[in-house]
């Protein structure tokens, strides 16, 4: 390959040189179609996940898209095709707005013939880019209509009807996903649901851990009983027996030794941004970290940070779902419901 030494970049403040340098190192794919990182002495411009040999440092320049890359001279690596990765995730934002707007969700070949993919590719796609299936997906924007139709004054049956389901038997099979109960338990506070937990003594304090039948619902430093009471105030809370008891006490381990989390079952409600959040934190291996930006971008919504940090305050499963592992932007520590100390430690013990 010529040397391109003519090629000089314009400063873009919006970016983070060193930022760009370490997704690259990574080959972060979270961080594709953000910003392409360009290459003086080839010419070549690439997408973070490159698979191709890293260059030195020296000879990186990073621009905003792929189209400032051209401009500067620039031409697109045959490899990793980074021209491809805003169009893929603009078919996925695209496939987000038409099934948010549908009454009833509307089946693969539909949603992949009104973004331009065949079915199977789109598939891989929207799961790579917002860690769900586009049923998945479809089935927690129905949840959430449901969720908001039961906090009104009219009947469950007209919540259920609402939200866009076509018989009572679908809803109560989505609200038990996605709800942890009935949707007239969860309009009541619980009612009717069985919920056993304990206050674990750990080497980071006090630890409420709480489960439904179908697996942990609540995992937090510093609460008790009265706090459980308060998210659920007509649920049956019941003492451990003895497979909570064993439960509790892998969920204790974590504390201590982090790096290898157990498969433990989880019954956690949230929104379908939330849920993508949660499946982005729980792919982060332990000992490294993600800032909020590249979370958000996990969870398929890249300009949604402010969101994301809101998803990882709204985390019931502490350790188990790792919100400890986000960090700044700038690398600091940031915020932790049960205080910075604890993420500090919690940090330090997966390192």
């Amino acid at each position: 390959m010529n040397q391109m030494t003519a090629i000089e970049p314009p400063a873009f403040a919006a970016l983070d040189p060193e930022a760009c340098w370490d997704a690259f190192l990574r080959r972060d794919r979270a961080q594709d179609g953000r910003f392409v990182g360009a290459v003086r002495t080839t010419g070549i411009y690439c997408k973070p996940s490159c698979a191709a040999r890293h260059p030195r440092r020296e000879n990186m320049a990073f621009y905003p898209d792929p189209a400032a890359a051209r401009a500067a001279g620039f031409r697109a690596c045959l490899r990793c095709h980074p021209d491809e990765v805003g169009r893929d995730r603009l078919a996925v934002e695209k496939a987000m707005r038409m099934m948010a707007q549908a009454e009833e969700p509307p089946r693969l070949d539909e949603i992949a013939s009104h973004v331009g993919y065949a079915p199977h590719h789109f598939h891989r796609l929207f799961k790579r880019e917002t860690g769900l299936t586009p049923a998945a997906y479809a089935r927690a924007i129905r949840a959430d209509r449901l969720k908001a139709a039961l906090a009104g004054e009219g009947t469950v049956t007209d919540a259920i009807y609402e939200a866009g389901y076509n018989a009572p038997s679908r809803a109560y099979a989505d609200a038990d996903r996605h709800l942890g109960m009935s949707p007239s338990a969860w309009r009541d506070g619980g009612r009717g649901a069985m919920i056993r937990h304990a206050v674990l003594d750990t080497s980071l304090g006090p630890m409420l851990v709480a489960a439904t039948a179908k697996g942990l619902c609540r995992i937090s430093f510093d609460e008790g009983e009265e706090d459980l009471r308060s998210r659920f105030p007509h649920a049956d809370l019941q003492p451990p027996d003895p497979a909570f008891t064993a439960l509790a006490d892998q969920v204790r381990a974590l504390v201590d030794d982090p790096r290898s989390p157990p498969d433990l079952p989880v019954d956690v409600q949230g929104t379908h941004f939330q849920q993508a959040v949660w499946a982005a934190l729980r792919s982060i291996p332990p000992g490294e970290t993600r800032s909020y930006g590249e979370i958000a971008a996990m969870a398929g919504n890249p300009a949604a940070v402010r969101a994301a940090g809101t998803a990882c305050g709204g985390n019931n499963l502490a350790v188990l779902i790792p919100c400890h592992r986000v960090l700044r932007g700038d690398g600091s520590l940031g915020g932790y419901a049960y205080g910075t100390a604890r993420k500090k430690a919690l940090l330090e013990r997966e390192r």
